[in-house]
């Protein structure tokens, strides 16, 4: 299944609390769960004013429809065509 990125503008996301972050991601899991299988978050990584984050889906509109049902902002989702590494490298 493609692997998506996608950027959230949240102003402030890095002065968020654990306890908020917490929040966030237990509302993120119980739509996750909603949709079912065909959607899996791996992870994401909070800036000063941006969330990035890793998800497994069948579409872009699976990942849109997270966004909408949980009532995060996805403002660019991009699929992940290749991944490297500094192994890629040595060729």
């Amino acid at each position: 299944m493609p692997k998506y990125i996608i950027e959230r503008d949240i102003p402030g996301a890095g002065a968020l609390t654990a306890q908020d972050l917490q929040g966030i991601s237990q509302k993120s899991c119980g739509v996750l769960s909603n949709l079912g299988t065909k959607i899996q978050w791996l992870e994401s990584y909070v800036t000063d004013d941006k969330v990035y984050c890793v998800y497994i889906a069948p579409d872009e509109a699976t990942v849109k429809a997270h966004a909408e049902q949980g009532g995060f902002p996805a403002n660019r989702i991009s699929q992940v065509r290749t991944i490297i590494d500094p192994t890629t490298a040595e060729g």
